[in-house]
């Protein structure tokens, strides 16, 4: 992990295919096999867009596995639905798993930490572990062989072919905008009470999330002097 990086990286490991994908489903089921448990995925090399954009979607899972409210059966398909932006698993798989022709991809770990805190408490940070990406690299290592595939250094950015294969198909091509900084917090907490026995009531709390995603342009605007922004 680079010194002095805000975020921590996130446990995703960029890799190459020896040659582009004929049948994903063969690279898949290798996967499967090797892969210690369902917290591992391989996930569209296009649909990651930042270090923030993964830990946000990892966040939004883990509380929905935690409160037994996934829609997916698995942390991994659901991992894959969050990230599409989607209710249907058959359209986050089109979205963000392999495709035919596909050479890169990311191999992704879901890390369990935070059984309660922070998901428990609005008031509270999320602290995440500097070491996550490290801890899980031997496994990675281990799964890469096993895919015959080299690691790729660089780490996930916004790219327009990301964006429209996630949904986003509005000219993003003509707009040059690209995601700058994206990064979730605490919402409103909606309270309600639960009957109980014996005339009691047990207090419900209602959380919910604000997602701020923050745009910048390639193009730069000229003054009139013709320096650039």
């Amino acid at each position: 992990m680079a010194e002095g990086h805000r975020v921590p990286w996130f446990p995703a490991w960029g890799i190459r295919f020896p040659e582009s994908l004929d049948d994903p489903q063969d690279v898949i089921s290798i996967f499967n096999e090797w892969r210690p448990n369902q917290r591992w995925l391989l996930l569209s090399y296009s649909a990651a867009a930042s270090e923030i954009h993964l830990w946000t979607v990892w966040h939004a899972l883990r509380r929905r596995e935690l409160r037994n409210s996934m829609i997916g059966n698995n942390v991994d398909t659901e991992f894959l639905r969050l990230i599409s932006g989607t209710h249907q698993i058959r359209i986050a798989f089109e979205r963000a798993g392999l495709m035919q022709g596909d050479e890169t991809a990311w191999i992704v770990y879901l890390p369990d930490f935070g059984t309660d805190y922070p998901f428990t408490n609005d008031n509270e940070k999320l602290e995440i572990p500097r070491d996550t990406y490290n801890d899980a690299a031997l496994d990675a290592n281990r799964l890469m062989l096993h895919l015959k595939s080299s690691l790729v250094t660089e780490r996930p950015i916004p790219t327009n072919i990301g964006l429209q294969r996630l949904g986003y198909e509005s000219k993003i091509e003509d707009s040059d905008l690209f995601i700058k900084e994206i990064f979730v917090d605490g919402g409103k907490v909606i309270k309600r009470l639960r009957p109980a026995p014996q005339g009691r009531a047990h207090r419900i709390r209602k959380r919910s999330n604000h997602v701020t995603m923050i745009l910048d342009s390639l193009n730069k605007t000229e003054k009139k002097d013709g320096t650039k922004d």
